[in-house]
């Protein structure tokens, strides 16, 4: 179960570690951060993972700690409660996963226009 605590996190900081190297080259519907905005063209599409893997690897960093500590505390418990606690850290670090859209949205905005060109 501590593996399932820790997924958000980990997966942010692998995401964000590639993402902040290894922006996918072609804007395309299967892999990476797909919005309206940032599919415009190349440079919304790439201004957008170096944006969101900033934020992902700091709040990946940030979340490892608040997610392993939860799990401490049910040692021992029964496996109702770990599964319960595993399950709200979790939804936790979806949340805050999901939530780092917006400043990349707001951020997208305020660099370029409706037709994805800079401002």
């Amino acid at each position: 179960m501590l593996l399932t605590a820790v997924l958000c996190p980990v997966m942010m900081l692998v995401f964000g570690a590639v993402y902040k190297r290894h922006a996918p080259r072609k804007i395309n519907r299967f892999s990476g951060y797909r919005t309206a905005r940032s599919m415009k063209n190349i440079d919304t599409w790439t201004f957008a993972h170096k944006y969101i893997a900033r934020l992902w690897l700091r709040w990946g960093a940030i979340l490892i700690a608040p997610s392993v500590i939860p799990m401490l505390f049910v040692i021992g418990k029964s496996e109702e409660i770990i599964s319960i606690v595993a399950l709200v850290v979790c939804f936790m670090g979806l949340s805050v996963m999901m939530a780092t859209l917006i400043p990349t949205e707001i951020a997208l905005k305020k660099n370029f226009d409706k037709d994805g060109n800079r401002i």
